[in-house]
């Protein structure tokens, strides 16, 4: 038997080299507006984001506004940037282009939803939780969402995740109106991005579709996008972390990374990100670097009741054959090691600066929808005792 499921996926999604030329008539379908939310330094710095907002304008869409963000976005940018659009009027007509990694996105994604919803002045009463349980119940402003870094997923996914450390915490703002309306991925955008953001980036895809694969709400769908993603990104990550100009593997990471946001949208996550999360607010460890060094930790975890599909993704992504599935699995935890071995992932999580003394802080804020996907349910001791052991 199949079990009932359903799917989400943004309505419309452009992929392609060079595609960003596009940008001004796929905007023009959405409106005659375009406030642009922009993440990517590397992409100002090369003219990249003027070409983009010279698409627009040679479209006939005006770009009434820029704001620019470089950080994990805040329960402040957010209300700081919703505050500057209702300013300026934003409203029917009027577009969001996210042109950046998941952070930009993220951002474009959450002003978008509360310029047309009103029960609250501030996103937190949004954030699940946290706030007072708001729900997203009008349809936010159209998203244009252009991803630079090959990692997040962001753009194809039904929620913005919003950090704050004053109280310490990072939840998300959910609604399936969240969807970005158009996605358009040129990886031809990824190639000036770092070595070490590529890296990061690259491993949180990677532990976007295996974790979706695994979980504990997995669905067929999103299972074989993971197994087409894993196929592309497991050959090509050290390549483009290494060979940052190779367009192969730029356009392999580029469609993974769609692939796990499609994934992670519909099948849910796992351990690594539930901890990533709290990483990120209680150490800040930038996400991907998070999920990398959780990754293998994660996978071991789950191994006791999960090796059947560890086995099948090495089947079915490595391309060899073992004579049982534990040595299928192990040789999928062996290629996860060997990757992250070369994109220089460091192996301890004092090595990002954790001390024993937050390990109790951590366990706590790992608590979220992420972690109650994974497939084996840890209690707080053998969570802390996991991360213990990373110190």
């Amino acid at each position: 038997m199949t079990a009932a499921y359903d799917f989400l996926s943004p309505p419309k999604i452009v992929f392609g080299w060079g595609r960003r030329q596009e940008a001004g008539l796929l905007a023009k379908s959405l409106g005659r507006r375009a406030f642009l939310i922009s993440g990517s330094r590397s992409l100002a710095a090369s003219g990249g984001l003027d070409e983009i907002t010279g698409s627009l304008r040679a479209a006939g869409v005006a770009v009434a506004d820029t704001i620019a963000i470089a950080h994990e976005p805040e329960v402040a940018d957010v209300d700081r940037s919703v505050e500057r659009l209702k300013e300026a009027q934003a409203g029917p007509g009027d577009l969001l282009l996210a042109v950046g990694g998941g952070a930009a996105i993220d951002l474009a994604k959450a002003i978008a939803a509360l310029i047309t919803n009103h029960a609250s002045h501030t996103v937190r009463d949004y954030l699940e939780g946290v706030g007072r349980g708001l729900k997203i119940t009008e349809p936010p402003l159209p998203v244009l969402a252009m991803p630079t870094t090959g990692g997040t997923g962001a753009e194809a996914t039904k929620n913005a995740v919003i950090s704050c450390y004053d109280p310490p915490f990072k939840k998300s703002l959910r609604s399936e109106l969240m969807l970005p309306r158009v996605v358009l991925v040129d990886p031809e955008l990824t190639v000036t991005l770092p070595a070490s953001a590529t890296a990061w980036s690259g491993m949180d895809a990677i532990t976007q579709l295996i974790e979706s694969y695994l979980s504990r709400s997995a669905r067929p769908i999103p299972q074989a996008l993971a197994i087409d993603g894993l196929r592309r990104a497991l050959p090509a990550l050290a390549e483009a972390v290494h060979r940052g100009q190779s367009r192969e593997a730029r356009e392999a990471m580029a469609h993974a990374a769609l692939l796990s946001g499609m994934c992670l949208a519909n099948s849910g996550l796992g351990l690594a990100h539930g901890v990533a999360a709290a990483l990120g607010v209680h150490a800040h460890v930038t996400h991907g670097l998070a999920c990398a060094v959780m990754l293998p930790a994660a996978l071991r975890v789950n191994r006791p009741v999960r090796e059947a599909e560890l086995a099948q993704l090495a089947r079915d992504t490595l391309g060899g054959a073992w004579p049982s599935d534990a040595a299928a699995a192990d040789a999928f935890l062996e290629r996860i090691d060997e990757l992250s071995a070369a994109v220089g992932v460091p192996r301890r999580l004092s090595e990002l600066g954790v001390r024993r003394e937050q390990l109790a802080d951590l366990v706590a804020a790992s608590r979220g929808n992420s972690m109650s996907g994974n497939p084996r349910q840890l209690n707080e001791a053998e969570l802390s005792e996991l991360l213990t052991q990373m110190l």
